[in-house]
């Protein structure tokens, strides 16, 4: 039989979906390689994720060992910095909390998607919503019914 890959959000929380289908696949179909990986966000969503995260390192680091990069910049100390400087322990916190919504909303994709060898059988980006057990197994089982039994490996 094909081999059955999940390509899924992990920041959403679909890996516990995941495994639970592949549970299921495994005892329908016996001897099926299931397969499953993370959904990666566009080159741009994940570059931007990964600047504000060292961003936010460098940043917390300034206001943890007193620095005030703005001066070298040429720049005059913003007032926010300077309550930043004075509050380190709020402002460390408050950045990496925030910081760390952002990151997530950009890595953050929605997907949930299947694919029988390199056919995609579902696509939740396209219907909105992940199948039940009883749509997959229709899926999979027409696409093996159109592809004919010489095709199919048990």
């Amino acid at each position: 039989m094909p081999p059955v890959k999940f390509s899924f959000c992990v920041s959403c929380g679909y890996r516990q979906a995941y495994e639970q289908f592949a549970q299921i696949l495994r005892e329908k179909y016996p001897g099926i390689e299931v397969v499953g990986e993370n959904y990666a966000p566009g080159l741009a969503r994940g570059l931007a994720a990964q600047l504000l995260s060292f961003a936010k390192i460098a940043l917390i680091i300034c206001i943890i060992m007193g620095r005030d990069p703005f001066p070298s910049l040429g720049l005059q100390t913003p007032r926010f910095f300077q309550w930043m400087a004075n509050n380190k322990m709020s402002a460390s916190i408050m950045i990496f909390l925030f910081s760390n919504a952002i990151e997530g909303m950009l890595q953050s994709t929605g997907a949930f998607e299947i694919y029988l060898e390199n056919e995609r059988i579902w696509s939740k980006l396209e219907s909105g919503r992940v199948p039940s057990p009883p749509e997959l197994f229709e899926a999979i089982d027409s696409q093996i019914t159109l592809r004919g039994p010489s095709k199919v490996f048990f």
